[in-house]
C-alpha cells in the first residue's frame, strides 16, 4: 500500500511554496504587464514596426504561458490534496499510483518555478551564444570540449529548448578545436549563464596506449543575444571582414564557395566567425550578432559609455580557477567550486543533467 500520510505532508509543502512563489513573483503585476503589452497589439501602426511587434508578441507569450501555469499549479495542488483525503477514506491502488505521478509532476515544475523566480539579471529573458575552447593538450582537450558541447546540446533538448550550432573547427584526431552554439527559448540566458567559466575534467585517456590519468581543461564562453531594440554602435571602418570557404560537414553549396564569415573588430581583436548558413548574407548577419553580444558584454565589464573606448580583450583564461571539475578516476563526482555543490553520479550530468547545478548558482548569486 502506498503512503499516503508521506504523500499528504509532500502536498502540503508544495501548496506553501506555491503560495510563496505566487508572493514572490507577483502574479498581479504580470498580468497588468499582460494587459498592457495587449493593448499594444491594438495599436493600429503597431505591425508597421516588424521588430517590435515581434518582440511585444514574444513578451506576450512568455507572460500568458507564466500566468496559466500558475492557475494550473493553483488547481493541481488543490485537486491532489482532495484525491489524497478520498483515498484515505476509501483506498484504491491504481488511483494512488495515479497520484503519486502527479505529485512528483507538480513537485518538477515548482522547482523550476522557483529557479524562474531567481531570474533577476538584466538579459536573463535573452537566448545565448556559447562558445567552447579547449585548454593545451592537444587531442585530450579537444575530446573534453566536445564532451562539453554533447553535454549542453542534451540538456537544451532535455528542457524544451532549440539549439543551432554557428561555427565548428573540429580537432586533427578527435573532438574540436573551438565550437560556437545558440540556445534559444524563454530565459535560455538565465540558464546557461551558470556555465560561464574553465571546466576541468580528470580521467583515464582513452588516448594514452599507457592508460594513465589525465587532467584537461576547457573554457566556456555564456554571452546573452542582444536584442536590436538595444542602442550599440558599432563603427564600420572598425571592422576587418574576411570570407572563405566553410568546411566541414555541409552541402554542395555551403563548401564549394567562399560562404563562411570571418570579423574581426580591430579596436579590441575580437574575433567572430559563422560557417554554418547557407549564403555569405546570412553568416554576415549571425556574425554580426555575435560582435555585438561580445562588445556589449566588454564594455559592461569595463564601465564605458562608447564602444570606441573600448582598449581591448583581456585572453587570460585562468586554468587554474576552474567553476567545476569532473572526476571520471579514481572516483566519480560533478563539483561546483562556486556553490559546493556536487554529486556522484557523473555519467548523469554529461548526459545533460544540470538543472541542480544551476539552481544552485542561481541561489548563490542572490543571496
Amino acid at each position: 500500500m502506498i503512503d499516503l500520510e508521506d504523500n499528504s505532508r509532500i502536498l502540503s509543502d508544495l501548496k506553501n511554496r506555491i503560495e510563496e512563489l505566487i508572493k514572490t513573483i507577483d502574479i498581479n503585476k504580470l498580468k497588468n504587464n499582460y494587459e498592457d503589452l495587449k493593448s499594444q497589439t491594438m495599436n493600429e501602426n503597431f505591425w508597421q514596426d516588424s521588430n517590435n511587434s515581434v518582440m511585444v508578441l514574444t513578451k506576450l507569450k512568455s507572460i500568458e504561458k507564466k500566468i496559466n501555469l500558475f492557475n494550473n499549479l493553483k488547481s493541481n495542488i488543490n485537486n491532489l490534496i482532495e484525491t489524497n483525503l478520498f483515498l484515505k477514506d476509501e483506498y484504491d491502488e491504481d488511483l494512488a499510483k495515479d497520484l503519486i505521478r502527479s505529485t512528483d509532476n507538480l513537485l518538477n515544475d515548482v522547482d523550476k518555478l522557483e529557479m524562474q523566480s531567481l531570474f533577476k539579471g538584466k538579459y536573463d529573458n535573452n537566448n545565448v551564444i556559447v562558445t567552447i575552447h579547449p585548454g593545451a593538450g592537444g587531442t585530450e582537450s579537444h575530446d573534453w570540449a566536445e564532451m562539453l558541447y554533447r553535454m549542453y546540446t542534451r540538456w537544451a533538448t532535455q528542457n524544451g529548448f532549440e539549439i543551432e550550432e554557428l561555427d565548428v573547427l573540429y580537432g586533427d584526431e578527435a573532438g574540436i578545436k573551438s565550437v560556437t552554439f545558440e540556445v534559444r527559448g524563454d530565459q535560455a540566458y538565465g540558464y546557461m549563464k551558470s556555465e560561464h567559466g574553465v571546466h576541468r575534467l580528470i580521467r583515464i585517456s582513452p588516448f594514452d596506449s599507457n592508460s594513465r590519468r589525465h587532467t584537461s581543461f576547457a573554457s566556456v564562453e555564456v554571452l546573452p543575444e542582444i536584442s536590436d531594440d538595444v542602442d550599440l554602435e558599432i563603427n564600420p571602418d572598425d571592422l576587418r571582414i574576411d570570407t572563405y570557404r566553410a568546411s566541414g560537414a555541409g552541402g554542395q553549396h555551403i563548401n564549394k564557395t567562399s560562404s563562411a564569415v570571418r570579423i574581426t573588430h580591430i579596436p579590441t581583436n575580437i574575433v567572430v566567425q559563422c560557417q554554418t548558413q547557407r549564403s555569405q548574407i546570412q553568416n554576415k548577419e549571425t556574425c554580426m550578432k555575435m560582435l555585438k553580444s561580445k562588445l556589449l558584454d566588454l564594455k559592461e565589464k569595463e564601465n564605458k559609455e562608447k564602444i570606441e573606448d573600448l582598449k581591448g580583450v583581456q585572453m587570460d583564461i585562468a586554468w587554474g580557477s576552474q567553476i567545476r571539475s569532473y572526476v571520471f578516476c579514481p572516483y566519480t563526482m560533478v563539483k561546483d567550486h562556486r556553490t559546493n555543490y556536487e554529486v556522484g553520479n557523473v555519467q548523469s550530468v554529461m548526459d545533460g543533467n544540470l538543472n541542480n547545478f544551476m539552481l544552485e548558482y542561481l541561489k548563490f548569486i542572490n543571496r
